[in-house]
C-alpha cells in the first residue's frame, strides 16, 4: 500500500500537462516479444460454482451502470460516509496505515465494529429499489493485525523467512484472521510475496527471501493459514478472512531498490524469479491479487493488460479479483488520479481511489457511457468482485458484529496467539558471530544498552499501528514486551541483575553487555537508500567500544529490515545477532540469549539467512547464484550453539 508522497506530486505533473484521461493504450501496454507460453496454467482449489455464478448472472442482470461502476471502487474510510456507501453502491473501503474508526489509534475496539457494521448496513440499504451488496472492508494486516493496539505482532517477513519453517507460516495465518475476524473484517492486504533483489529497497523486510522457492513456500502456508482450504474444510469458516498476493508483479527486482521504480527484466526472469510466489498463492485459491505500483520495462503495471489480463486472468486462470493499489492508476501516462479508463480496461477489477473516489466514479461512469470502457469488461469486473463476496460467504454472514468472532477482543493479542509469536522470534534470530560468550548465564549482572534495549517502537518497525512506525510510543503496544523486559524477567527469577542504560554508563561494572541498536521504524518509499548500505548511526559503535576497552564480553543484537554493512560493530562485539524487526514479542530474544543457571541451553539458534549478507557497503545488488558471489555471510549461513552431551 502507498501514502503521500512520490505519486502526489507525479500527480501535480500530469494534471498539469493532461487535460483529459488518455483512454488507450490498454492493448499495447506490453513488450512486443512478449511469450505467454512461458507462463503456467494454475489450478486453483477454488473451481467456478455454476451456483454461485448463476447467482452473480441474476444480480448484474438487475444492476444499473450506475451500481457497477460503484462496485468496482474502493474508497479509504474517512473520505466516505454511510450515506456514499448507499448513494453510489460502492463496493470496498479500506482503512490505510494510521487510519481507525474512531480518528484515534487508542479508541475503543468496538469502534472497528461498529463501523464495519454500519458500512455493511448501507451497503444492503434497498430502499432504493437497487441491489443489496455487502461491501468488503480490507485492512493492512501484514504482520499481525497491526492497525490495532494491542494486537500480536510477529516479525516482519524478513524475519519469518530467516526461519525457514513454511510450516509454522500456516499458524501465523491464522492467528491474524482471528485477530483481524474479531473486528468484523474480512480481508486483508497479505501476503506480501515479493522477492527482494536489492537490499536499498525500503520495503526488503516485507520480503521473505532473496530466493523465490522460499517464498513460494512461505505464500502457500500463508494463504492456506488465513483464508482456510477447501480440502481442510474449512475454507472462508468463521475464523477465516480473504487473503491478498502482493504485488503482482516483478517489485522486488525494480532497479536501484527504487521503490515504484522500473524493473528491467526478460520475461523468462520475471517468471522464473517473481512469479513463484504468486503461482503458489493461486495454487492456494488466494482470492485477490494487488497490482503493484512498479513498471515493468518502462510500463506501469497498473495498466498494462499484458501481465494483468493475458498472463494472470487468462494464462494463469486467475478468477479472483485484481485490486489497485493506492492511486496506483495515476502513475500511468494520460490518467490522473481522478480519471483513468486504462487501468479499468487493463484489467484491475477494484481500483483503490482513497479519497478522490467521487470524481473517478464520475469520469468512470463516463468513461462506460461512450464506450470507453466497454460493458463486457465492466460486468467482468463486477462479476470477479461478487464472486470473491459469495465465495467468502459475505452474503450469507450478514451484519459482521452477528458473526461468532465478531467482538471478542479477548483474542486480539491473546496469549496463545502471543506464544506463537514468540516462537516465530526465537526461530528468526540469526547467529552471525560468537566468541564464546552465548548463551549467557542468567545469574549474572547484565547490562542491556543501546537505543533499542527497550524500546517497542523499534522492535515492531514500519506498518504498526500508524505506517511509518516511527510516530508510535510504546504504550501503543499493550501487552507487549521488550528485550530489556523479557532479559530482565527471566534473570530476575534466576538470581541475576540486569541493568538499563541507554547510553552504555555504568556504576558497578556489568559481567557481560548486550547492545541492541539497529534502524528506526520506515515504510516503502521512505526506506529506499540511494546508494550505500552502511549502517552510518555510529552511537552503538562508540558503546561496544568503549565496552571492549573495559573487558566487558559484549553481545550486539542488531534490529533492522534488511542485511546492512556492519562490520565495524561486529568487528567490536563479541557476538552478533540480527534480531531483524521482530514485533511485540521481545521475550523470544532472552529465550535464546539466555541459558538456564547451570548454563544448558533453553532455545538454540536456529535462524538462517533468507537474505545474502554484504560484504562491504557498495556490495549491492547481491543474491545467491549471482556471478563472483563473495558476501561476508552467504544465503542459509546461521551458526548454532554448540549441543554438549545429555543435551
Amino acid at each position: 500500500m502507498y501514502r503521500f508522497g512520490k505519486t502526489f506530486i507525479t500527480s501535480l505533473i500530469v494534471l498539469a500537462v493532461f487535460t483529459l484521461a488518455a483512454i488507450g493504450h490498454a492493448d499495447d501496454a506490453g513488450p512486443a516479444d512478449t511469450d505467454l507460453s512461458i507462463w503456467p496454467k494454475v489450478k486453483s482449489p477454488y473451481g467456478l460454482d455454476p451456483e454461485i455464478e448463476n447467482r452473480i448472472t441474476k444480480i448484474i442482470s438487475k444492476m444499473s451502470v450506475r451500481e457497477k461502476v460503484g462496485q468496482i471502487i474502493q474508497a479509504e474510510i474517512k473520505s466516505i460516509s454511510p450515506n456514499d456507501i448507499k448513494k453510489y453502491h460502492i463496493g470496498s473501503v479500506l482503512n490505510g496505515g494510521g487510519s481507525w474508526p474512531t480518528g484515534e489509534a487508542n479508541g475503543p475496539k468496538l469502534g472497528w465494529l461498529a463501523m464495519a457494521d454500519i458500512f455493511y448496513d448501507a451497503s444492503m440499504d434497498t430502499s432504493d429499489g437497487k441491489q443489496g451488496i455487502p461491501i468488503l472492508w480490507g485492512t493492512d494486516a501484514v504482520h499481525g493485525h497491526n492497525n490495532v493496539v494491542g494486537a500480536t505482532l510477529f516479525p516482519h517477513n524478513i524475519g519469518l523467512g530467516a526461519m525457514h519453517n513454511p510450516e509454522l507460516m500456516r499458524d501465523i495465518g491464522a492467528v491474524t484472521a482471528r485477530e483481524v475476524a474479531a473486528t468484523g473484517i474480512p480481508w486483508t492486504f497479505a501476503p506480501t510475496v515479493a522477492v527482494a533483489r536489492d537490499d536499498r529497497w525500503g520495503r526488503t523486510y516485507e520480503s521473505y527471501s532473496e530466493n523465490p522457492e522460499l517464498v513460494a513456500d512461505y505464500a502457500r502456508e500463508m494463504v492456506i493459514g488465513l483464508q482456510g482450504h477447501p480440502a481442510l474444510e474449512d475454507a472462508f469458516r468463521v475464523d477465516k478472512i480473504i487473503a491478498t498476493a502482493k504485488h503482482f508483479i516483478g517489485d522486488g527486482g525494480t532497479e536501484k531498490g527504487d521503490d515504484q521504480g522500473d524493473t528491467v527484466l526478460s520475461e523468462q526472469i520475471l517468471k522464473d524469479i517473481h512469479a513463484p510466489g504468486h503461482i503458489m498463492a493461486l495454487g492456494a485459491g488466494v482470492q485477490t491479487v494487488m497490482a503493484t505500483f512498479n513498471s515493468w520495462n518502462g510500463v506501469k503495471t497498473h495498466g498494462n493488460k499484458y501481465l494483468l489480463t493475458d498472463v494472470l486472468k487468462e494464462r494463469m486462470g486467475f478468477d479472483g479479483l485484481v485490486v489497485g493499489d493506492w492511486n496506483g492508476h495515476e502513475q500511468i501516462p494520460g490518467c490522473s488520479v481522478s480519471n483513468c479508463a486504462q487501468v479499468v480496461n487493463a484489467g484491475v477489477d477494484l481500483v483503490m481511489v482513497p479519497n478522490n473516489w467521487k470524481d473517478f466514479y464520475s469520469s468512470t461512469l463516463r468513461h462506460v457511457r461512450k464506450g470507453r470502457i466497454s460493458e463486457e469488461r465492466l460486468n467482468d469486473a463486477v462479476r470477479r468482485v461478487l464472486r470473491v463476496k459469495l465465495r467468502a460467504g459475505l452474503f450469507e454472514k450478514g451484519q459482521p458484529s452477528k458473526q461468532p468472532l465478531a467482538g471478542r477482543f479477548d483474542l486480539i493479542g491473546h496469549a496463545e496467539h502471543r506464544a506463537i509469536a514468540r516462537q516465530a522470534v526465537r526461530e528468526s534470530l540469526v547467529l552471525l558471530k560468537n566468541d564464546g560468550v552465548l548463551p549467557i548465564k542468567p545469574n549474572q549482572h547484565i547490562l542491556l544498552a543501546g537505543e533499542g534495549a527497550d524500546n517497542i517502537v523499534m522492535q515492531a518497525g514500519g506498518w504498526s499501528v500508524r505506517w511509518q512506525g516511527r510516530e508510535n510510543k510504546d504504550s501503543d503496544f499493550p501487552g507487549a514486551t521488550s528485550i530489556f523486559s523479557g532479559i530482565n524477567e527471566y534473570a530476575s527469577q534466576s538470581g541475576g541483575k540486569v541493568t538499563l542504560s541507554q547510553d552504555g554508563k555504568y556504576e558497578d561494572k556489568p559481567d557481560i553487555a548486550i547492545v541492541v541498536f539497529g534502524e528506526e521504524p520506515y515504510a516503502e518509499f521512505e526506506g529506499d537508500l540511494e546508494q550505500s548500505i552502511d549502517y552510518k548511526d555510529k552511537q552503538a559503535l562508540s558503546i561496544l567500544t568503549s565496552m571492549k576497552q573495559a573487558g566487558i564480553p559484549t553481545v550486539a543484537v542488531f534490529l533492522s529490515g534488511r542485511p546492512l554493512w556492519v562490520e565495524p560493530e561486529m568487528n567490536a562485539a563479541d557476538a552478533f545477532v540480527a534480531a531483524w524487526f521482530p514485533g511485540t514479542e521481545g521475550n523470544g530474544i532472552a529465550d535464546v540469549l539466555l541459558s538456564d543457571q547451570t548454563g544448558n541451553i533453553r532455545h538454540n539458534f536456529n535462524g538462517k539467512l533468507s537474505f545474502t549478507w554484504p560484504g562491504s557497503p557498495e556490495q549491492h545488488p547481491i543474491n545467491v547464484g549471482d556471478k563472483d558471489y563473495n558476501p561476508a555471510f552467504p544465503y542459509g549461513f546461521g551458526l548454532q550453539y554448540p549441543i554438549s552431551e545429555g543435551q
